[in-house]
Parts: structure tokens; C-alpha cells; sequence
């Protein structure tokens, strides 16, 4: 039986919160009344540590473009990257385009409807492809991202450091206990996504508002006025810092020269201008590459700080304007392309580099 509650607690949660989310949960997001898979599949990838007012826009962008997922399979991979870019996390949109080539491929463009099949394609996880299997195909299977554990935590009392593989299994476990096991195309589609409602409103990490939670009565921590010490989770990332002096190279009429990032690490294969670990590199790349006499002056602009998960960039943008538009060149040839204003906007660039190139026009 689930961490202190009776059978009797434990079996009314899955009707509590199927009363509550018809009345009380969330029903104004753009991804929400439809059991289309690839939706659904989209808005839960692009949630994944990425605050639902941010996503609202990037997903009716995104569907706009590319309704289906034959032709998110059929797009190409910088165009995929452009609408993607901002989101963070590329690797997720990297993922999604090939998971959408696979499902076309393998699988005529329909999504399977189990989450054990869904767990087999590109970038889905064992949480994601439940959400999709429970709420469009109403497979009682159940979900734990990070808002549902915190609810589930809170609920079981579940005492166990989820830091550890094991104990997150038995979570996983506990959180199956408690689906419903009736009318499963009708149940499993609310009670999953009164679980992400409680996770995102009354159920908050800080301030719990306890009173309007549908559960509370059945909770532990709120029994035991303790909601703060859940879910128990020890280990944390520790940030770092690091700087990156950017090579701001454009010409007059508003080219500018970009490169492709490696595979791996910080923007993996987006478009981006070229990155020197100081400033020393980038000037001796500037004379080696461009020579002195086609410099049209140097200009070091403010830095600016770009937050990610694990780190903080502090990026140094150094621009100068050429005297004409020929290709770097020089005995060290700079990788990378002459991109026009025309065209930079569709290619998958960092946010911070976006934001860059959109002040300067």
C-alpha cells in the first residue's frame, strides 16, 4: 500500500482529482482538449523544464508550420531549429524531428498507441510516452514529471531521496497503484491531467495552497504540516561560470558570418557566430583570417548573460563591419558561411545570438 495512507485514502485520490480537474484544472492551453498524438507528443516535449507561458507561443508557432507529423518529418532540419529556437535544450528539437522521421517511416505516421512501443522512439521517455498513451489512447499507465512527483511526494508522504534510481522506481510504482481502474478512455485522460494541473497550480513548490486542493484531506505532508519537505531530492547541480568572446563578422549590407556548432555541448549544432575561449583568440583569429587592412573597426559590445541549467555564459560579442564581402580566408580559413539578413532568420540560432542580430537590424 502507498507510504501512509489506508486503502480507503489511497483509492479515493484518483476520484478526488477526477472530480476536481473538470471544474477547477486547467482548460485554456492550446494543446489541451485533443487526443491527437503528435500534439500532445509536441506540447509534452517542449515542456520538459520550460515554463508553460513560454511554451504557449512556441507551440501555436510551431503548429502553425508544421501541423502534422508527416510534415514535421518532411521539414528541414535549420527549419526545425529556427521555430525551436529560443526553447532551449536543442537536443529536444533534434529528437522530435527525428522521432517524427521514424513515425513515418516505421510506422506509417501513426503514433503506436502503448507507452511501451511510444518509449521506443527517439527523445521519449518513460513519463512522456505515458502522458501520451494515457491521455490519448486511455492506457492506465502513469506519469512523473517533475510537478506530478512533487504531488505524489506531498500525497504518499514518500519519504525516500529520489535522487537514487530505486527510490524513484517504487514512486513510479506507488503512482501506478493509484490510477483509476474504471472507464479508462474517459478516466485516464482527466485524472493525468488533473495530477499536472495540481502540479502547476494549488500544489506548488513554495507556497502550497492547500485549501484548494482536492486532496489535501488524504495528503501526508499537509497532515503533518510538512509539504515543504517533500519530494526529498539531495543531490544538486552545481553551476559554474564561463565566458565566450563571439566574433561579430558582417559586412555592409548586413551579412553576417555564421558557423555550425559542434554536435555536442553548449547549442549543439545550431548556427551561431564563431566562439573563442578570450578575447587574445579572437583577435588573433581576426588577423590570421581577415588580415588588418580588411578590418573596418572593432567594436566591443556589452556582455551579456545567458542562464542555463547547469551554468551561467557570460558572452563577449566583438563586431566589425568589412570593407568587402569576400569569404574569410587566409592561411587559417574560418569555418562557417556568409548568412544574409534575409536569411539568418531562418536558421536555428541561440537565443542570445537572435537577439544580437534582431537589435542590430
Amino acid at each position: 500500500m502507498p507510504e501512509g495512507l489506508s486503502a480507503d485514502q489511497a483509492g479515493g485520490i484518483a476520484e478526488r482529482v477526477l472530480r476536481w480537474q473538470p471544474v477547477h484544472g486547467r482548460h485554456d492551453l492550446p494543446w489541451q482538449g485533443t487526443r491527437d498524438p503528435y500534439r500532445v507528443w509536441l506540447s509534452e516535449i517542449m515542456l520538459q523544464q520550460t515554463q508553460v507561458a513560454t511554451v504557449r507561443h512556441y507551440y501555436t508557432r510551431f503548429v502553425q508550420r508544421l501541423p502534422d507529423v508527416q510534415a514535421l518529418a518532411a521539414a528541414e532540419p535549420d527549419a526545425v531549429l529556427a521555430l525551436w529556437s529560443g526553447l532551449g535544450y536543442y537536443r529536444r528539437a533534434r529528437n522530435l524531428h527525428r522521432c517524427a522521421q521514424v513515425v513515418v517511416q516505421r510506422h506509417g505516421g501513426v503514433f503506436p498507441s502503448s507507452a511501451a512501443e511510444l518509449q521506443t522512439l527517439p527523445g521519449i521517455g518513460r513519463s512522456t510516452a505515458a502522458a501520451i498513451a494515457a491521455v490519448c489512447f486511455g492506457e492506465r499507465v502513469a506519469i512523473l514529471d517533475g510537478n506530478v512527483r512533487r504531488v505524489l511526494a506531498r500525497a504518499l508522504g514518500f519519504a525516500e531521496d529520489l535522487a537514487g534510481a530505486a527510490a524513484q522506481r517504487r514512486l513510479w510504482d506507488r503512482a501506478t497503484e493509484l490510477l483509476p481502474r474504471h472507464d479508462l478512455p474517459r478516466t485516464m485522460p482527466v485524472y493525468t491531467q488533473g495530477l499536472m494541473d495540481l502540479g502547476a497550480g494549488p500544489c506548488s513548490p513554495r507556497r502550497p495552497a492547500c485549501s484548494s486542493c482536492p486532496i489535501a484531506t488524504v495528503c501526508v505532508a499537509n497532515s503533518l504540516d510538512s509539504t515543504g519537505l517533500f519530494p526529498v531530492k539531495t543531490r544538486k547541480l552545481k553551476r559554474r561560470a564561463e565566458s565566450l568572446w563571439l566574433l561579430w563578422a558582417q559586412t555592409r549590407d548586413g551579412a553576417v558570418w555564421l558557423q555550425r556548432r559542434p554536435p555536442s555541448g553548449v547549442w549543439a549544432g545550431l548556427h551561431c557566430l564563431p566562439g573563442f575561449d578570450s578575447r587574445e583568440a579572437l583577435l588573433a583569429a581576426l588577423g590570421r583570417v581577415f588580415g588588418a587592412d580588411d578590418l573596418g573597426g572593432l567594436e566591443d559590445l556589452p556582455v551579456v548573460r545567458h542562464v542555463l541549467t547547469h551554468k551561467d555564459l557570460h558572452l563577449h560579442p566583438v563586431r566589425v563591419v568589412l570593407a568587402g564581402d569576400a569569404a574569410p580566408g587566409g592561411a587559417q580559413p574560418l569555418p562557417g558561411a556568409w548568412q544574409s539578413a534575409r536569411q539568418w532568420p531562418g536558421l536555428g540560432l541561440p537565443a542570445p545570438v537572435r537577439r544580437l542580430l534582431q537589435q542590430d537590424g
